[in-house]
């Protein structure tokens, strides 16, 4: 099995063997600074001996040995040498070629200093003679490699070899305890990790009291406390299993026994309507309409119901096919208007000229979007109603707006759970509010996603948006989830 973490007995003695290294290194960083301070006060004190014993020497001779004076001074020396003006700043003799005014004028006023040449750091110190009216000056660059580097460089590299094989011993002695250990709690585990060993496995003898040894005793703990929880686990699982398999028993009895009675109280319904036995009076027709109605709203019940468990349950896959979402917002708008009709309520629909075409599944589009519209005809009682369809690169894009009393903020989530509705009882329709969650459900399985808008006393806008193709986060079914859970498993970004 590939491990991707380094062993910890390669660690140890790493950290170490890298301690003893820095350390080392600390040592060589003070030397080096100590180092290089003296350099700068030798340089710095011959500069000063130089320019004394200069000024010496052309104060006891004349004015015109003083120019071969200063240019023998500065080849035994290895140092350069000026004779300055004190009053203008002027130089009198030098072993440099050029030496620029202003540079003259510093030395004149400082005296003694440091400067940076194309030889690096130069220490500069002047002295007067001739009664104070010149100044011989001389310049010494600071070495750049100290004498003592080299001896430094040895005694460090020496220090830190012995301190390193130090390090390293008594780093491979801990660690080679630890190895044992180590190895032995990691081969236990991994054999409990095979396929063919029995999940819960058992547990590990702890053969030392140290870090080790509390890790195997914390790692046995867990293993103890895993066996605790996949057998309360097992124990749900089956109980869940056994509840969902009652489930779906009773609901496919609850539609077998509904339905069928229902479709023959509603076929008969609709044989009186028609009045094939002979014409109705207007209060007998007033009352089967009354009928037929309120058994069409329980289907419509029953349905969602039925829809809602087989979507919990995986069992609702989707029939994709290219289809135009545009088309079939006409149906729903079509069949809505004859509610919304006898509310006086206009519906109005905008669709693009050319179809608004992507891979759906149709009839569960249809159930969404009839959903949707349904809501805003239910809650809408003043204004109108607007649906409109619009389509880009990626997504067809549906969106009804009403101007109905709107959702408060803190509800416009709860609404896309099971059995909810907003407002007080005041504001209660008909209905067992699974409508939005199915919606969103099966927006989710498309690959979509549905939002909403609003502002009390202003409506609402329910944005939902549908994915052209098949994309990698549409889905055939939604996986399975506990019966009554209030949140989704499929949360939207």
């Amino acid at each position: 099995m590939a491990r991707s973490a380094v062993p910890f007995q390669i660690v140890a003695p790493l950290v170490v063997v890298l301690l003893g290294v820095a350390v080392a290194a600390a040592v060589a960083a003070l030397g080096v600074r100590e180092l290089r301070s003296q350099r700068e006060d030798a340089a710095h004190l011959r500069s000063e001996l130089l320019a004394v014993t200069c000024a010496a020497r052309l104060d006891a001779i004349t004015s015109e040995h003083h120019g071969p004076f200063v240019q023998q001074s500065a080849r035994r020396a290895g140092a350069e040498f000026l004779v300055l003006e004190v009053e203008t700043a002027a130089v009198l003799e030098s072993s440099l070629a050029t030496v620029d005014a202003a540079l003259a004028r510093r030395f004149v006023e400082e005296t003694t200093g440091t400067l940076e040449t194309e030889l690096g750091l130069t220490h500069f110190s002047a002295a007067p003679f001739a009664g104070g009216e010149r100044l011989a000056v001389a310049l010494v660059g600071a070495p750049e490699v100290p004498f003592a580097s080299s001896s430094l460089a040895t005694s460090v590299a020496t220090f830190a070899a012995l301190l390193i094989a130090a390090a390293a011993f008594v780093a491979w002695a801990l660690a080679r305890d630890v190895h044992g250990d180590v190895m032995f709690v990691r081969t236990r585990i991994v054999e409990m990790a095979k396929e063919e060993r029995a999940p819960e496995g058992e547990p590990i003898p702890v053969r030392t009291i140290d870090q080790v040894g509390q890790l195997t005793a914390s790692f046995n703990v867990l293993l103890e406390r895993f066996k605790a929880a996949e057998r309360a686990y097992r124990q749900d699982l089956s109980g869940a299993t056994a509840f969902d398999r009652d489930r779906s028993d009773f609901l496919a009895a609850l539609s077998h026994e509904l339905r069928t009675p229902l479709n023959a109280i509603l076929g008969f319904a609709d044989v009186l309507l028609a009045e094939v036995d002979g014409p109705l009076s207007e209060e007998a027709r007033e009352n089967l309409t009354i009928v037929r109605t309120s058994g069409e709203h329980l289907r419509s019940l029953i349905d969602d119901i039925l829809a809602l468990s087989a979507i919990e349950s995986g069992e609702l896959r989707l029939s994709r096919e290219l289809a135009d979402v545009a088309s079939i917002a006409r149906d729903v708008v079509a069949e809505a208007r004859v509610t919304a009709e006898q509310k006086g309520l206009p519906i109005l629909l905008e669709v693009p000229e050319a179809p608004a075409l992507a891979h759906v599944d149709a009839r569960r589009v249809r159930q969404i979007l009839s959903n949707v519209v349904g809501n805003a005809v239910k809650f809408t009682t003043d204004g109108y109603v607007r649906v409109t369809v619009s389509q880009d690169t990626e997504d067809v894009r549906v969106v009804v707006s009403d101007t109905g009393p709107g959702i408060p903020a803190e509800a416009l989530e709860r609404i896309f759970h099971e059995y909810q509705q907003t407002g007080g009882p005041t504001a209660q329709r008909s209905g067992t509010g699974l409508g939005l969650a199915i919606t969103r459900r099966l927006v989710q399985m498309h690959g979509g996603t549905v939002r909403v808008e609003s502002t009390l006393g202003e409506g609402a806008s329910f944005s939902i948006s549908l994915p052209i193709d098949v994309g990698a986060g549409s889905l055939s079914s939604i996986p399975p989830r506990p019966w009554g859970a209030r949140e989704p498993l499929i949360r939207e970004g």
